[in-house]
């Protein structure tokens, strides 16, 4: 009926405008322009001024790894991954089942950071970003084991309606370590291969799922690569990918324990994230410094960074809180 409207509009704008003198005609033809930008769904002005799920509908594949390559260090297992699923979702017009992707590792590592810049590249305005991209914490909005049942339908009727508002939401799920049993399997129909469900499209979403669970399978694996005298860079993929599906299933502190996810494999890619080494610790003290405007100090990062690698407790190769606290680190020193 907009378009309708504003159709009718503009077909009476040459009858109207001979009467006008110039000045009102530039203000008419103008305002006509404005309302016209505001009446069409996927205007620029429209999605610049109040909110607009297709404005960025496609990812910069180039323009995030930039961001990862240069924001997150020590996971380039986790960012190859993630770009290649990216890509592929972005490039496919309309794709069988939505993005899966569940990330593990230790905290600290990188997961809630990483998942937060896909969400400022697929949204880059604020509004929008608001608008489309859902975080959902478990402590938050999942606290009472006892109404697990009322968390479900939420969950469902939330989801069904922000992915008719918009087909490209992005879901993203912490604390999946926390999550009551059974709860994520209320979501197992919009995650599967079906092109529509009751007249909404879910094919376009993307579900990254948080989960600490996992971690120390990681750090077993990687810490017996470097015991090897072999390098992380070389740890399989596919192997490690395997395991964690294994172990994330059997683990009832994972958040998929027993779960039709699993099951019925909806997860299209577990993500794993390494243990960060001292090496990394220092760069992201060293990229913390020039956040806050300090001057870059190579005593005080490495000093901060020996501090905070300790594990295992002989070799003290890796941090067991990742970059978690490196940001108060700074700020004290």
């Amino acid at each position: 009926m907009k378009l309708l409207n504003a159709a009718v509009f503009f077909i009476l704008v040459p009858t109207l405008t001979p009467a006008l003198d110039p000045l009102s005609t530039s203000v008419f033809m103008g305002s006509a322009a404005v309302a016209w930008q505001l009446l069409s769904p996927v205007s620029w002005l429209k999605c610049s001024l109040l909110e607009c799920c297709s404005m960025k509908d496609t990812l910069n594949i180039s323009v995030i790894k930039m961001d990862l390559d240069r924001k997150v260090f020590g996971q380039h297992l986790a960012i190859q991954i993630i770009l290649r699923a990216l890509s592929a979702n972005m490039h496919s017009k309309r794709p069988r089942k939505p993005l899966v992707m569940s990330f593990h590792g230790w905290t600290g590592t990188g997961k809630s950071f990483v998942s937060n810049i896909i969400a400022e590249n697929l949204y880059q305005l604020n509004i929008p970003r608001r608008r489309f991209v859902h975080h959902f914490s478990t402590v938050l909005h999942f606290p009472h084991l006892s109404h697990v049942h009322l968390y479900k339908d939420q969950l469902q009727n939330w989801i069904r309606g922000n992915v008719s508002a918009c087909p490209r939401s992005l879901f993203i799920f912490s604390e999946m370590d926390q999550m009551p049993h059974g709860l994520i399997d209320s979501i197992v129909p919009f995650l599967g291969y079906h092109e529509e469900i009751d007249g909404v499209y879910y094919g376009k979403a993307i579900f990254i799922f948080l989960n600490n669970a996992g971690g120390d399978k990681i750090t077993e694996i990687a810490l017996d690569y470097w015991r090897r005298l072999k390098r992380r860079e070389d740890i399989p993929v596919k192997e490690l990918q395997s395991l964690l599906s294994e172990e994330i299933f059997r683990n009832r502190n994972s958040g998929f324990f027993h779960s039709q996810l699993i099951q019925k494999n909806l997860i299209d890619y577990f993500i794993p994230f390494l243990p960060l080494e001292y090496k990394h610790v220092r760069e992201c003290v060293r990229e913390e410094l020039r956040m806050q405007g300090h001057p870059v100090d190579e005593d005080l990062i490495a000093e901060i960074a020996l501090a905070m690698t300790d594990y295992p407790r002989e070799e003290r190769l890796y941090s067991s809180n990742g970059c978690k606290t490196v940001a108060s680190r700074v700020t004290l020193s």
